[in-house]
């Protein structure tokens, strides 16, 4: 009977194992996971938390799906060990991009600042983890046609500029013609008098289109008067206008001026943008072999 029962304990056992092997693998990673936070080991953390973009980004191996298989049991500590990759990321990033500035406005959220200059932008976020910019995606536009303008001797809102100081123009045109709008309706309020002195029975359409005309032109000269009226107070908002857009041009002039002094152009700036991960990691790597070599 013994034997006989061998092989329902055998199946048994069978769950058993595997359930205590993922539960051991489960261990095995937070154990790993807390050495390396422990050790101040940075690279090995970031295998940890992503193995798959890890492996393909460095190592050029194909993805496979298992490595990232006990990440899920740390989402809910993400803020927290964000906050402790910080430290050395953005030391690293202050030498990379002088320009940038960096605050910690959650536990482990970044925001990015363009520079300590006045009125600075806020132009993203760091995001700590992945190690990757997030750009406002207006902001970092403003920049790139910044770039794209200075070709053609443009800053990026000359042509709004322009724009309103040609509308500025025209209402001080209107100021100025102030006078001879005074003049034009006092030779308009005449014929419109004699016009209704006239009265013919044969001519009566022609007398009374001459007199819609005038009064048309009295309108016209009217709302003329309404806008030069108006138009100290619409000037004042243009020149309140021009002065932000031009403020901003500066900020826009100086990012352009910090970009092209730590990477000499736009593209250079991409580019490294989109090595970062890798340049990181390989510099952990390097510092890596260097503390082994040392021991």
């Amino acid at each position: 009977m013994e034997k006989q029962n061998q092989p329902d304990l055998e199946n048994q056992d069978q769950p058993t194992r595997v359930l205590t092997d993922r539960l051991q693998q489960k261990l095995d990673y937070v154990t790993t996971l807390r050495q390396a936070i422990t050790a101040g080991d940075d690279r090995l953390i970031y295998e940890l938390i992503d193995g798959d973009h890890y492996h393909q980004a460095l190592l050029n191996e194909e993805p496979d799906s298992t490595r990232n298989a006990q990440v899920d049991l740390i989402t809910d500590v993400h803020p927290a060990i964000s906050h402790y990759l910080s430290t050395k990321l953005i030391d690293y990033l202050a030498r990379e991009y002088p320009f940038f500035y960096y605050e910690e406005t959650h536990l482990g959220e970044f925001q990015i600042y363009f520079g300590n200059w006045w009125d600075r932008r806020r132009f993203g976020k760091l995001n700590v983890l992945k190690v990757a910019f997030e750009f406002d995606s207006d902001e970092f536009n403003k920049l790139q046609q910044t770039f794209a303008l200075a070709a053609t001797h443009k800053r990026f809102n000359t042509d709004q500029i322009q724009k309103i100081s040609a509308a500025s123009d025209q209402l001080q045109k209107l100021i100025d013609a102030q006078s001879d709008r005074d003049d034009q309706k006092d030779t308009l309020r005449k014929q419109l008098k004699e016009n209704g002195q006239r009265n013919s029975l044969f001519d009566s359409g022609r007398i009374k289109e001459e007199r819609q005309q005038i009064i048309d032109q009295l309108t016209k000269l009217a709302d003329q008067d309404e806008q030069a009226n108006n138009a100290h107070a619409a000037m004042k908002d243009n020149e309140a206008k021009i002065l932000t857009l031009s403020k901003e041009d500066t900020i826009l002039a100086y990012e352009k001026q910090a970009i092209e002094n730590a990477f000499k152009s736009f593209e250079n700036f991409n580019e490294r943008n989109r090595s970062l991960y890798v340049d990181y990691l390989t510099t952990l790597i390097g510092k890596a072999q260097v503390a082994d070599d040392e021991q």
